[in-house]
């Protein structure tokens, strides 16, 4: 396990106040890496980074921390995908409990848990999603919506990332019903910052963007540095419960695709998520079939919270759509399955995937105006 601490350099009290205590960072993959770079650059606190909490004595590890914040959306979907889902679960679960525990025992006052607004799901008709509003599994609405279009999202998601943040949350959910500690769990809109790795980034190496068909969705973003500033007034508000974060504004799929330089194709919902469903059976996908509703339905978020407490993101969606398309140039994704240069000569193989997904959709298109 590597630990790692950060001093500020603006640790001292201020103003006669007392000296704000420890702050660890507890995660893996550029979210964690961002927050802690955050947080040590722009607060009180002396942060420390730990990749996990180890099993034997994990109380030690937390000693002397006021804070801790658990990211369990680390933004690392390479790493993600190279462990089988029920052993990721299972560790994730484990992992998270052991934080809740050891929290308690080493008497920290607020433990943070970062995990991600896609835990709401995403639906057609989905609205702005609330602080409150219940999550996949739990009277969703969200998950109505997309049972109606074929998907059974419960079941659908339970080998993605998605799953893997709603087991997690089970666990703080239950960690929250004791006095101690305070818990939070902030759920971003679609994250974009140095290094990251989802879904969302991914949809954007496409050659083109998967739309479906009768569904004109908008698009937010949150900066992580938006989210490190996040954490920073949940803890020193004392804000507690689940908490939305996401820029002020959106931008509509036509903007998008404009400021993107990308085409759209447009697919039935029945023949995308159909299609993604059964390439990801056979192997030839990663994700979930479930999780393709991520990229082409809405999931914004309102951010209440900690509007209510001051907070305000710096950087809008339009910055953020700028910083996402700088850092997947050069990359090349079908349908979330990445390919390096070595590969171009392999995606005509890869085109069956193409093919169903989206791509294919383009060239039966253009045959379809020759015959004409």
């Amino acid at each position: 396990m590597v630990q790692r601490e950060v001093r500020s350099g603006r640790s001292g009290a201020r103003g006669g106040d007392a000296v704000p205590g420890e702050l660890v960072v507890v995660g893996v993959g550029p979210v964690a890496t961002a927050l802690d770079g955050w947080l040590s650059a722009n607060g009180p606190r002396v942060v420390r980074r730990l990749d996990a909490v180890p099993e034997q004595e994990p109380h030690a590890a937390l000693a002397g921390a006021e804070v801790v914040v658990l990211v369990a959306h680390g933004g690392d979907l390479q790493a993600a995908w190279a462990v089988p889902a029920e052993e990721r679960r299972a560790e994730a679960v484990a992992h998270a409990a052991r934080v809740v525990s050891a929290a308690r025992e080493a008497g920290v006052r607020h433990l943070v848990a970062v995990s991600s607004a896609m835990v709401h799901g995403a639906a057609p008709d989905r609205p702005t999603i609330h602080d409150g509003d219940p999550i996949l599994g739990h009277g969703s609405g969200a998950g109505r919506s997309l049972r109606r279009t074929g998907e059974a999202p419960d079941d659908g998601l339970r080998d993605g990332v998605v799953g893997d943040l709603l087991a997690v949350e089970a666990v703080l959910a239950r960690a929250a019903r004791r006095r101690s500690p305070l818990v939070t769990v902030l759920r971003p809109a679609a994250l974009v910052g140095p290094g990251l790795d989802t879904l969302l980034t991914r949809h954007f190496e496409a050659p083109r963007l998967l739309t479906v068909r009768g569904v004109e969705r908008c698009w937010q973003f949150v900066h992580v540095d938006d989210l490190a500033s996040a954490v920073a007034t949940a803890v020193d508000a004392r804000l507690t419960g689940p908490l939305t974060v996401g820029a002020a504004d959106e931008l509509s799929a036509r903007e998008v695709e404009a400021a993107a330089g990308m085409r759209r194709v447009e697919l039935a919902a029945a023949t995308a998520f159909g299609t993604a469903e059964r390439l990801h059976r056979v192997g030839v996908l990663p994700a979930p079939g479930a999780e393709l509703a991520y990229a082409v339905y809405p999931w914004s978020v309102a951010s209440d919270g900690l509007r209510a407490a001051g907070w305000e993101a710096r950087w809008t969606t339009a910055e953020c759509l700028d910083v996402l398309l700088v850092a997947v140039q050069g990359r090349i994704a079908l349908a979330g399955r990445r390919f390096g240069a070595r590969d171009a000569a392999a995606l005509g193989a890869a085109g069956a995937a193409v093919a169903l997904i989206g791509t294919a959709a383009v060239l039966k298109q253009a045959r379809g105006r020759r015959r004409g």
